[in-house]
């Protein structure tokens, strides 16, 4: 399903009621995806759908689990360099994107729960967060 605004979202809720997926990837969208979380939490866990997203912010919504980006280990690392080039004289304009090097794995055991979902012992072990 895609929804690039809030009526979009309510379509595709629709039609997610109506497909019953075995689970839901939520993407990596800042628009409505990221904006309505809590709500899209709220309709994973009332239709009893699982959930992965590529954002920690809708596994503190609700959302089941997330692999995503480690935003401290980003920050820490792309910070030091870009203010190093920015004072040796590279214009802002010129400096490189920056990918990712570290992913986190975070877990909701609330929703967890919810679902009647058991998560295997191996999969806690290798989270990085875990909502209790």
């Amino acid at each position: 399903m895609e929804a690039s605004s809030v009526p979009e979202l309510e379509r595709a809720f629709t039609a997610l009621r109506s497909d019953r997926p075995g689970a839901v990837l939520v993407t990596a969208d800042r628009g409505p995806l990221l904006i309505g979380r809590t709500r899209i939490a709220e309709f994973l866990m009332t239709n009893r759908l699982p959930s992965i997203s590529s954002y920690h912010e809708h596994v503190q919504a609700g959302g089941l689990m997330a692999y995503a980006a480690s935003y401290h280990a980003t920050y820490r690392r792309n910070v030091a360099l870009v203010i190093d080039k920015i004072f040796k004289g590279t214009k802002p304009g010129d400096l490189p994107v920056q990918q990712p090097t570290e992913f986190e794995l975070i877990l909701n055991l609330k929703t967890a729960k919810v679902l009647d979902l058991t998560v295997p012992p191996n999969l806690l072990a290798r989270a990085d967060e875990v909502i209790e």
